[in-house]
């Protein structure tokens, strides 16, 4: 993964430990009743805060909000117009929680750089990281 030196905060390994833990604990208030699949995201903000958010079903599919739009959502509701990384985590065990596309097109509405960091958690220890070039290559706004 490429950082960018213009990122301030992101290459810090304290910020992105917490990112992660964010997200790991946003994913336990997901209301997932059908999918039973919690995730939880968390984003860091043009001013340094980080928001969470999780995952909300709803019975018919269409309108389930996805944990990562949630975070962004939040964060903008509260006055942020950038973020400057995003983690996600699914359940311990499970697959990785990648972004849909609906995710990574949100992202890069609000993204500092196009090279922003994507941590994608795997477990309690460990994460996949890409930048948003690298998951959505050629997006809309890129």
């Amino acid at each position: 993964m490429n950082q960018n030196d213009n990122n301030p905060g992101t290459n810090d390994v304290a910020v992105k430990d917490r990112l992660l833990s964010t997200a790991r604990a946003a994913g336990e208030k997901a209301y997932a009743p059908y999918s039973h699949y919690h995730v939880g995201a968390a984003v860091l903000t043009e001013d340094g805060e980080i928001v969470s958010g999780c995952n909300v079903e709803n019975a018919s599919y269409g309108l389930t909000n996805c944990a990562e739009r949630t975070a962004i959502f939040k964060a903008v509701s509260s006055g942020a117009r950038k973020i400057r990384a995003i983690a996600i985590a699914g359940p311990e065990g499970g697959s990785p929680a990648y972004p849909c596309g609906a995710c990574r097109q949100v992202i890069a509405e609000f993204a500092d750089t196009a090279d922003i960091p994507i941590y994608v958690s795997t477990g309690s220890d460990s994460f996949e990281a890409y930048t948003l070039a690298e998951l959505l290559p050629k997006g809309f706004v890129l």
